[in-house]
């Protein structure tokens, strides 16, 4: 089992209890692990009764587990904050108001969100060294992909950035001082070292998620979250990503034998459709189905959690992890 590992999906379908199941799995069974949530709910603090902040902090009860909550909208609000600082820094004071104002427009756009939770992604993963398993409660699917694929995108979008500011100063510097190396580049461009440093953080991250990520999908036993699975599943490929196997949540508890009443009735109809839908799901996917939960009379935390650990087909290779 590789060290990072997503729990993807539609909205509602239950990847936070999910992968709040798996982290506990993999920590019982003597992993140090650590649970990450981007939901903006913070419903993972409703799974272990326990609040959480934007830093890892012991989870009560479990020994081997930490857990944290990013903010996506505090992520937007830093990032657009430091942004700004490092920016404001290189230009005129009269040009501040104004990159104030682009900076403001372009947070607002489709995308900003998953631009800086990804930033935050990129800090977590390069600060787990003290962790063997990190285990990701995403977004949903839309958001996720396309948070997933930033690396791709910008990493050559930075390197032309990169030769564009380069060329800019050289014509600059030596219009105003000769012949003369620019003194600047001599110097160190921040602002291109800035740019260099995104770069390699995007290369990074691409590099992590493909050779040392696990990537699993919790799905509904219903048409519409099947559909949005299978559109999951293909971008993920795409994007040379590994789906190790599918989560069915939801699962309709079969009646007893003697029960022939109305209610009966509905649950042995609801159980034979999705028993359908099972055998859908084993024949058009390739991954695996790694678990089947049934729906459980209240909320999955507590005992109901640990029932739920219990059924995930998941690996966690706890004789791979050093003794202490």
């Amino acid at each position: 089992m590789r060290k990072f590992v997503f729990f993807g999906g539609k909205g509602g379908v239950g990847k936070t209890t999910m992968s709040s199941a798996y982290a506990v799995k993999s920590a019982r069974a003597g992993v140090r692990t650590l649970l990450v949530s981007t939901d903006p709910a913070h419903s993972t603090r409703d799974v272990f009764d326990q609040v959480f902040s934007d830093a890892p902090s012991s989870v009560e009860g479990e020994p081997n587990l930490d857990a944290m909550e990013i903010d996506p909208e505090t992520e937007v609000r830093e990032h657009l904050m430091e942004t700004k600082r490092a920016l404001s820094d290189q230009v005129s004071p009269a040009m501040v108001n104004e990159i104030d104002r682009q900076i403001e427009m372009a947070h607002q756009t489709p995308g900003a969100h998953e631009s800086a939770l990804f930033d935050r992604f990129i800090d977590v993963m390069r600060d787990a060294d003290e962790y063997d398993r990190v285990v990701f409660d995403t977004s949903p699917t839309g958001g996720t992909l396309r948070l997933l694929s930033l690396p791709e995108y910008l990493d050559g979008w930075i390197q032309r950035l990169i030769h564009k500011r380069t060329q800019s100063i050289e014509l600059f510097e030596r219009a105003a001082i000769g012949n003369n190396e620019p003194r600047r580049m001599m110097d160190g461009d921040p602002i291109i070292a800035r740019l260099e440093k995104r770069r390699d953080d995007f290369s990074f991250a691409a590099e992590t998620l493909r050779e040392d990520a696990a990537f699993y999908l919790v799905v509904n036993p219903d048409e519409l979250s099947i559909r949005e699975t299978e559109r999951a599943v293909e971008q993920l490929d795409s994007y040379g990503l590994d789906v190790r196997g599918l989560a069915v949540n939801r699962l309709t508890p079969e009646p007893d034998p003697d029960e022939d009443g109305r209610g009966a009735r509905f649950l042995r109809d609801r159980v034979e459709t999705e028993r359908n839908r099972l055998a859908q799901l084993r024949e058009d996917f390739d991954a695996p189905l790694v678990a089947e939960i049934e729906t459980r009379v209240s909320e999955v935390k507590g005992n109901f959690l640990g029932e739920v650990a219990d059924e995930l087909d998941i690996e966690v290779e706890p004789s791979s992890i050093p003794a202490d």
